[in-house]
């Protein structure tokens, strides 16, 4: 009996051991959040950093794995910072009242294509947050995972600009992000 229960108690132990080491973190240093958009007809774009959060990816147990992910509103960058400051203003990402842009999966399936899954997550920027779909694949890394996809949003969904004749309502928002 007591073989048994020590037994029982080893293999929980052992097994929370290995899914508490399947809880990544991203690695902002390592890790891309890109967007394109059109302005006055001509692709333009930046990045944002400060990427923080946890990712509990389980390829085998895909209904276990979950992401919770947030990039700094106010590190965004265009490679002009009169533009970058007028992006952090409240017509756009009111970065002094919204500090962070957060991703968070409801649900992550397998693609068709070998190496690729879907997520269904929940995007938020300035306090709205609207469901969003999109494929992205996971490439073992050193003990960790590189994540890459892309989804398509229109900013005004999210209250970011006003009417314009120039900016395009969508734009694409590209993820390459380093998990260990």
């Amino acid at each position: 009996m007591k073989k048994t229960a020590f037994l029982l108690a080893a293999f929980f132990m052992y097994a929370s051991c290995i899914t508490a080491q399947r809880i990544l973190s991203p690695i902002d240093a390592s890790s891309k959040v890109h967007f394109v958009i059109k302005n006055f007809g001509i692709k333009t774009g930046g990045d944002f950093k400060g990427l923080k959060g946890t990712i509990k990816f389980l390829p085998a147990n895909l209904a276990a794995s979950a992401f919770d992910v947030t990039v700094d509103a106010a590190t965004i960058d265009t490679d002009n910072e009169s533009r970058d400051e007028h992006l952090r203003q409240a017509e756009y990402f009111d970065a002094a009242t919204y500090k962070t842009i957060q991703i968070t999966s409801t649900k992550i399936t397998t693609s068709s294509i070998a190496g690729r899954f879907y997520m269904f997550a929940n995007l938020t920027i300035k306090g709205v947050t609207k469901p969003v779909e999109f494929g992205f694949g996971a490439t073992p890394k050193d003990g960790g995972y590189i994540f890459d996809g892309e989804f398509k949003i229109n900013r005004r969904d999210f209250g970011v600009g006003g009417s314009s004749v120039s900016m395009s309502d969508n734009l694409t928002v590209s993820l390459s992000v380093l998990a260990k």
